[in-house]
């Protein structure tokens, strides 16, 4: 297939995203004086906003690339979780995964702005791992959700935040084997060695150092090549794609092994490059893409989002315009 073919085949994807979902919640401001009360700067309010954040920024590449999301979270009972299935619906994405519970918040980043500079995070969440009972029914409506369209790939968005553990993890990777679907998995560190058996693991660089307790080096590119090999021992993954800054990306399936440059960028904003990166690698991926491939279009994807300032979505024109000139 020809890199157009591919793009175009995105079009047809259904790819399941469970994890961590949340609400990036911005106000800007400008800062004219400094308060009377602490020596902090007053902001005053001009715009808010609340955009979709955490494994729901994933499904909005996924939908950038024209393919369906499908999201499967837990979310609390309260409004914050009604703005959020109310974004969903804005950007045309389903939120027949999203589950409410009594016994959670729905979690919300808050950022104050003045022009470019952040003044202040404030993080309203739950950390804590969700119940039995709620990971019962996250499984049960994503089995509901597998029988009744065709799912092409599974995206594990972890963001420490509760929603994924072992158990959990473990039961949606054998399912998913049961059902011939790939898995594909962005970890953080509580569970980093509990996705054994998933098709794709793609951490940064120093998820991979923090998660196998390795002291990292002035060699980084044999300081990956020696982490993945002990990845595999310990977890018996498909492959590994590493995310490592300017230095590009390495991918391996532990028979061969491609290490792709960084491209020249400028770099206004890392953030959500790695939400990116996974989206379009699993994207890929559904389609039998070759690992170096896949890494080649996530990287270019990554750098590319980070030309922008904020959390946003990749522009699949773009994509593919440079994807082509390198893949022909």
């Amino acid at each position: 297939m020809t890199v157009s073919e591919y793009f175009e085949a995105f079009n047809q994807l259904n790819v399941l995203i469970v994890g961590d979902v949340m609400i990036d919640s911005y106000l800007w401001g400008k800062v004219s004086r400094i308060s009377p009360e602490a020596p902090v700067p007053v902001v005053n309010a001009e715009k808010r906003e609340n955009r979709l954040g955490g494994a729901a920024n994933v499904a909005r590449n996924i939908k950038a690339l024209g393919a369906n999301p499908i999201l499967c979270a837990i979310v609390g009972e309260d409004e914050d979780g009604r703005i959020l299935s109310q974004l969903l619906e804005e950007d045309g994405m389903s939120s027949e995964g999203i589950i409410q519970s009594a016994d959670r918040i729905t979690t919300v980043k808050h950022r104050i702005l003045a022009g470019s500079q952040q003044m202040l995070r404030l993080d309203q969440e739950m950390s804590h791992q969700i119940s039995d009972g709620e990971s019962e029914s996250l499984i049960a409506q994503l089995k509901k959700i597998v029988a009744s369209k065709k799912i092409d790939i599974i995206i594990f968005e972890d963001y420490d935040k509760g929603v994924l553990h072992e158990n959990l993890i473990q039961e949606i990777i054998a399912f998913a084997k049961e059902e011939n679907i790939p898995t594909t998995v962005d970890p953080k560190k509580r569970n980093f060695l509990s996705y054994g058996g998933a098709t794709l693991f793609k951490p940064n660089l120093k998820e991979l150092m923090e998660g196998l307790n390795y002291q990292p080096t002035s060699d980084v590119l044999a300081d990956v090549k020696s982490a993945t090999k002990a990845l595999k021992n310990e977890m018996n993954v498909d492959s590994a794609m590493i995310t490592l800054s300017e230095h590009g990306v390495y991918i391996t399936d532990f028979e061969n092994e491609y290490h792709i440059p960084a491209h020249r960028r400028e770099i206004a904003d890392v953030s959500g490059a790695g939400d990116t990166v996974i989206s379009i690698a699993s994207a890929c991926l559904a389609l039998g893409m070759s690992v170096d491939k896949v890494a080649e279009i996530a990287n270019l994807g990554g750098g590319l989002v980070c030309e922008h300032l904020g959390v946003v979505p990749i522009e699949k024109d773009r994509l593919e315009e440079e994807a082509t000139k390198i893949l022909g």
